[in-house]
């Protein structure tokens, strides 16, 4: 069961590139791992430099995709950011954290993208 909602996930990762890229965003890397967590897709929006959280769902049945994005989830993407941009040396590159859902209880993958969230107040 494991592996099939790892391909599952993968699946809509790479769908999630695919859109991103017909947008103009730039794929750098993807499934980077650090000590905090993966990030699912690194990408450049212009000058920008974008840390992607993917998520895939067969329907809303519990939800929007993007629900399930709680503020520990964020918390762990940031401090996964601020790990890569230190590894690779961006330093004074701006850079935010989107979302992409990709739903398939649909004919076609709908696709929603939320630009630079940001932790919920107080949880910094």
């Amino acid at each position: 069961m494991v592996h099939s909602r790892r391909k599952f996930g993968d699946q809509g990762e790479k769908l999630a590139a695919s859109y991103l890229n017909d947008k103009g965003f730039r794929v750098v890397d993807t499934q980077h791992r650090t000590p905090y967590g993966e990030i699912d897709l690194i990408c450049r929006d212009g000058e920008e430099v974008v840390f992607v959280e993917v998520k895939t769902r067969r329907s809303r049945r519990f939800g929007f995709p993007e629900e399930s994005v709680t503020a520990a989830k964020i918390l762990r993407i940031v401090r996964s950011a601020e790990h890569i941009l230190q590894e690779r040396k961006w330093i004074d590159i701006p850079w935010r954290v989107d979302v992409v859902s990709v739903e398939f209880d649909h004919e076609t993958p709908v696709f929603t993208h939320l630009k630079g969230i940001d932790m919920p107040e107080g949880s910094w």
